[in-house]
């Protein structure tokens, strides 16, 4: 009798499990590492042009839109997917110019980062209704006038449900992490003003905040932004351990945080749904180590997908 009980709790946990599942949806966020066009254009971008260091070409830009499709595909067409490190508006729209996205629809603005790169998001329109969207602009320490990413953010409804995602794309670590810090926490503060607002017109806001950082899950801008959000992407989201390998060690960089208005109501967070996605084809051996299989190694064209992993979240609408 009793193992006829533990059976039956195990099917119905199981099946609970699967309405769960069928009931969520997915959202994603995916630095895709240098996604160039072929065009000249006013920004840095001579090194990825077809008469550039890095010899990028139309068949390369090709391969590198079907990759991009591959995970979208492998992650199971999340409802929105943030981007970074996309050159303009016409790469994203390249991204989702297939009858698998057909729905999508865009968020981007123009930034004013020399190379030109920028963050971006898609969404599923047949899903969500975009209500808003904008862009937070804003100046880095000793200097003059903004030289790095916007932050993007757009408020969406679905069903009854309204919440906000924001991406971000915080200035690097070149020149040092502890050089570059107060960069970083200079983002921070900005999207946590911006965060702070909408929690003051309702603490019960619903709030998705979406990025490569540059920095970990230890680091100040990282901690400014725990004062008031709740990370999903730990070390246990992945095999790895992290979403990015540097000098063979894994790291946290990609990072979603979300607000105490996703544990009620709708939507609704999926708990412990945080994911560091490691598909066999995104992986390589390299000296060896396994590490993501990246576009370029150097200025050797690899024809990998990017230096980073995808992470996600499953939220209930």
């Amino acid at each position: 009798m009793t193992r006829i009980w533990i059976f039956t709790v195990a099917i119905m946990l199981l099946y609970s499990n699967q309405l769960i599942a069928q009931k969520s949806v997915r959202i994603a966020f995916y630095n895709v590492e240098n996604l160039f066009d072929t065009i000249d254009g006013e920004n840095d971008d001579a090194e990825f042009l077809p008469g550039g260091k890095n010899s990028w070409d139309t068949q390369k830009f090709n391969e590198k839109i079907t990759h991009i499709r591959e995970v979208l595909l492998a992650l199971n067409k999340p409802i929105i997917a943030g981007f970074s490190e996309i050159e303009n508006y016409g790469v994203v729209r390249k991204i989702i110019s297939h009858k698998d996205f057909k729905n999508y629809g865009i968020v981007h603005y123009e930034s004013p980062d020399a190379r030109g790169i920028d963050v971006a998001m898609i969404y599923d329109s047949s899903k969500l209704t975009l209500l808003e969207s904008g862009k937070i602009r804003f100046i880095l320490p000793g200097e003059q006038k903004p030289t790095t990413r916007d932050i993007l953010w757009a408020k969406y409804q679905g069903k009854k449900s309204i919440f906000y995602v924001t991406v971000n794309h915080w200035p690097s670590r070149r020149g040092g992490a502890d050089d570059t810090d107060a960069k970083r926490v200079k983002a921070a503060e900005t999207v946590g003003h911006f965060i702070d607002s909408l929690l003051k017109m309702d603490p019960e806001s619903k709030i998705i905040l979406l990025g490569d950082l540059n920095d970990h899950p230890e680091n100040n801008s990282v901690q400014l932004l725990n004062k008031t959000l709740s990370p999903m992407i730990t070390k246990s989201s992945g095999e790895f351990g992290g979403t990015y390998n540097y000098n063979n060690e894994w790291g946290i960089l990609d990072h979603i945080l979300i607000s105490k208005g996703l544990m009620k109501g709708k939507p609704t967070i999926i708990k412990d749904s945080g994911k560091i996605h490691s598909f066999p084809f995104l992986i390589e051996e390299y000296k060896g180590q396994l590490v993501p299989k990246r576009t370029y190694g150097g200025n050797k064209y690899l024809g990998g997908y990017s230096d980073h992993l995808p992470v996600s979240i499953n939220i209930k609408l």
